[in-house]
């Protein structure tokens, strides 16, 4: 035996015994529950103790601070700011209204969805709108001092109405924990579908005096969202009243007046009612939240354990292991426990699971660079999974994704990046999915009629008066011709690695050797007044200094169109020397500048 593995258990077993005695617990499924709650008072074991969720979640971080499973399909936090561009995460640090807790939440994104399900507990006389619809509307003042997250987990103490929220969620579960702390005023949990996005069409059903079922189909950033959730509560409900008048979709819940503690246990799906029980029944069968939240913190600390990241500096840890957990939230999982999921055709299809299993939010503009190639060493396994989700999303769908959500293409930001990270996979010996099928997706994807695609192929340019951002949209093309040219070539395919071998490098007619830069052309001719620190609609979150080195895939051809390696090394010191002085368009995107170089954008 390990001496370290001795040791928790010999920590464990003191422990115990400094708690009140167990010897009346007959059960073995009593003693184990005693055993995980008081586990729990062991302070965090392993990696996950170095995570602090509440970075990102200020200034433009766009996170959020709320219980998520690894690559998790819940993500249940709590949700302070329905709309704005820093609200995307549905939580910033600046506010001190909490409008309750809902089911789904996006990280880091620019675009704001999700936020399935909110549920508020209440006392008193209850409300059912939220405050910042309705004066005297429902939300709860709070404190960071009264906040604790930790990877899986999330609580809070409510102290005008002296209510301590707990919260932990399995993959595809969550389980909510309101303790009212001996008020004897009523106790009310409403549910609300209304929340955020626009509703399609939305509903509850009761199936007993304390579980039910609902489901919410939303238009945002989806454009057609399908949400399916079943709930259970620990202590039946005096009244379930559900509001529909005016175009509502809420229930409020009643419970006894001197009920101390209200839970609920939450399943949800993307296929239906049945699918979201289903995951609920499978995954979390306790009303412990110490204990769900023990089995995630065990999960994320495997996840986060795969890197040891050595320095005596404790705040560079916390600094490297949050940045390593927010990179594994997502892409987040989106096959039920029976293997069934939302297809891109919207019809329900069925996978062997464990053996597959479908995921959603492929951010691919903001992760081919830097994310997927991480997962090659660290979720290999994983990266299979995402494979053969893309494999799907071009046999349902018509082509490869760019960035899709929740079974739906947005179409967000340019380029067509999954065949970056399929290439990159098949390259390291990752091989999933069909090949032939991969090849055919990536040609037909690369030649749609769309976004400049045609004229790429055709003439090796985009005219800026026919497309915007042509210049960024130019020198993706040509980076993902390059993945395709390099896919062909794992095949064995010499007709097609050619061909797009030399479509990669049309990136040159885009560039400027009078001025060493790529700028907008129309024609033979290039947009002037030309100025590189301009922010205009010719490039992507970006200016010419932060596109002037977008060529990866050539870095010698770089080097030769710049006039050898001392030429092209003072270009890149320049870069990071230059003012940071940027003129044209506001971008609040354009973060992080050292010189010219933005650190904060992609």
């Amino acid at each position: 035996m390990k001496y370290g593995l001795l040791i928790g258990i010999l920590t464990i077993y003191g422990l115990l015994l400094a708690q009140p005695p167990i010897e009346k617990l007959k059960k073995a499924s009593d003693l184990r529950q005693a055993v995980f709650d008081r586990m729990n008072q062991i302070p965090a074991l392993g990696h996950s103790k170095y995570v602090n969720p509440f970075i990102g979640t200020g200034g433009h971080g766009h996170t959020y601070p709320g219980a998520s499973a690894p690559f998790g399909m819940m993500q249940l936090s709590p949700d302070t700011r329905p709309e704005g561009w820093d609200g995307c995460g549905g939580y910033h640090y600046e506010d001190s209204i909490v409008y309750g807790f809902s089911h789904t939440h996006l990280s880091g994104t620019g675009i704001p969805d999700y936020a399935d399900l909110l549920i508020c507990p209440q006392v008193g006389t209850p409300a059912l709108e939220p405050a910042y619809l309705q004066a005297g509307g429902y939300g709860h003042r709070f404190t960071h001092s009264d906040e604790k997250a930790s990877p899986g987990a999330y609580s809070v103490k409510l102290p005008d109405a002296n209510i301590h929220v707990d919260l932990a969620v399995t993959e595809r579960a969550g389980i909510h924990r309101y303790n009212f702390n001996g008020t004897t005023l009523d106790k009310y949990v409403i549910l609300d579908l209304d929340y955020r996005d626009k509703v399609l069409d939305a509903g509850f059903e009761l199936t007993s005096s304390n579980s039910l079922q609902g489901h919410r189909r939303s238009q945002a950033w989806a454009q057609d969202q399908h949400f399916y959730f079943y709930l259970e509560t620990n202590v039946p409900w005096v009244s379930a009243k559900e509001i529909t008048e005016n175009g509502r979709h809420k229930m409020l819940l009643k419970f006894p007046a001197e009920t101390r503690v209200v839970q609920l246990r939450v399943g949800i799906s993307s296929v239906d009612m049945k699918g979201a029980q289903r995951n609920l029944q499978k995954e979390i069968t306790t009303w412990s939240v110490e204990t769900v939240k023990m089995l995630t913190a065990q999960k994320w600390n495997d996840e986060l354990g795969k890197i040891d990241f050595y320095t005596t500096d404790e705040e560079l840890k916390t600094i490297f292991y949050t940045a390593l957990y927010h990179s594994y939230l997502n892409p987040n999982l989106f096959s039920d426990v029976d293997g069934r999921y939302r297809g891109m055709d919207q019809q329900i299809h069925t996978l062997p699971y464990p053996e597959s299993q479908q995921y959603t939010v492929f951010s691919l503009w903001d992760t081919f660079r830097a994310a997927h190639p991480l997962f090659t060493l660290t979720e290999q396994e994983r990266s299979k999974r995402f494979l053969e989700t893309f494999e799907r999303h071009y046999t349902e769908g018509g082509d490869l994704p760019v960035w899709e959500l929740s079974a739906n293409e947005t179409e967000c930001m340019i380029g067509y990046h999954s065949v970056s990270v399929i290439a990159d996979a098949w390259a390291k010996g990752i091989h999933a999915g069909d090949a032939n099928t991969f090849l055919k997706a990536m040609q037909e994807t690369a030649n749609r009629n769309e976004f400049g695609k045609v004229q790429f192929g055709e003439e090796g340019f985009i005219s800026f008066n026919k497309e915007h951002e042509s210049v960024s949209k130019a020198l993706e093309f040509a980076y993902d011709d390059y993945c395709v040219s390099l896919f062909a070539g794992m095949m064995e395919n010499e007709a097609v690695r050619k061909e797009y071998e030399n479509r990669s490098y049309q990136f040159i007619n885009h560039y400027n050797a009078k001025n060493g830069f790529f700028q907008a052309r129309k024609s033979g001719m290039w947009f002037a007044p030309f100025r590189p620190e301009e922010v205009n609609f010719h490039f992507t979150e970006a200016n010419a200094w932060q596109y002037s080195l977008f060529a990866p895939h050539a870095v010698g051809t770089m080097i030769q169109l710049h006039g050898g390696k001392e030429k092209f090394v003072a270009h890149l010191d320049e870069m990071f020397t230059t003012s940071s002085q940027t003129s044209g368009r506001n971008q609040a995107d354009i973060t992080g500048l050292i010189g010219q170089y933005a650190h904060g954008n992609e």
